[in-house]
């Protein structure tokens, strides 16, 4: 039996998510900052990790967005193929949500019309839009804000399969090196690994959106994130680039099937401030 959702919910409910995911930091990003500046031995790191919880702290009492770059706006839809929207265009609804919310949310608006004309569209759309269809009669929608600091960092390589695990690990820390103090550490490092040129760049934007708090559930890969996480904070970039052991606060590694002749692999840096928020309707 259909369920019918009409679309002025799927506005209402991407203009508060939009919203909060750019004044609410998730709570596992804030817990392992604090629990970072407890372990941070370098002081100017301990420092700079103090002056990110005031930031939060302060940005929650004043009701304010976490950092000025409200990002574009990444939308995942998770949808019930047992749901029929009613009431107009489900891409339209979403896009008016990211209007209203970067108006009402007073977000800096930060998308251009065309890449080279670069004429502000003035209402941070279009957003980025990715849909998937379910089994079910929900929708799950998850807001993604991606600032550019950090999304200018990221990569993508193409890999053989001869290069095996050795050559991911370099892949990734080779990305991370290059990024530096540019996206704001200490970051979380979204890696996708598989699939083709595109899907693994998504893999990669979905990790993002991954609890730090939630493990691969494959042995082999929880491996490899503690292992990636472990060297990424040996480099000694550290808070802001000042420094220091924590220059990742953790990284999530989400896997699909691959093609005999390739290992791509996609790395998306999220800042301290790596914000999703979602909803089921």
């Amino acid at each position: 039996m259909l369920r019918e959702i009409s679309v002025e919910k799927i506005t209402e409910t991407v203009r508060e998510l939009c919203i909060s995911a750019n004044k609410k930091l998730p709570l596992d990003i804030e817990e392992k900052i604090s629990a970072a500046e407890k372990c941070e031995t370098c002081d100017l790191a301990k420092s700079v990790l103090g002056d990110l919880k005031r930031n939060i702290a302060a940005a929650n009492e004043y009701d304010l967005p976490i950092c000025q770059d409200t990002g574009m706006a990444v939308v995942f839809l998770e949808i019930g193929q047992d749901v029929h929207f009613t009431g107009g265009s489900l891409y339209k609804a979403v896009n008016e949500g990211v209007r209203q919310g970067y108006e009402k949310g007073l977000l800096r608006k930060s998308v251009v019309g065309d890449p080279l004309n670069r004429v502000n569209t003035n209402d941070n759309t279009p957003a980025v839009i990715h849909t998937v269809i379910t089994d079910g009669d929900s929708v799950k929608i998850t807001v993604a804000p991606k600032g550019f600091g950090s999304e200018n960092m990221s990569g993508v390589k193409m890999l053989t399969p001869f290069d095996g695990r050795d050559g991911v690990v370099s892949a990734v820390l080779d990305i991370v090196k290059k990024a530096s103090n540019n996206p704001c550490p200490p970051m979380v490092v979204g890696v996708g690994i598989g699939g083709d040129f595109e899907q693994c760049a998504l893999l990669s934007k979905l990790a993002l959106c991954r609890s730090t708090d939630k493990r691969n559930p494959d042995n082999f890969y929880k491996e490899l994130e503690d292992e990636l996480l472990e060297k990424i904070n040996q480099l000694d970039i550290g808070p802001q680039g000042f420094g220091g052991k924590t220059t990742a606060l953790a990284v999530n590694i989400e896997t699909a099937p691959t093609h005999i002749a390739g290992l791509p692999v996609a790395v998306n840096i999220g800042c301290h401030v790596t914000r999703h928020a979602t909803e089921v309707i």
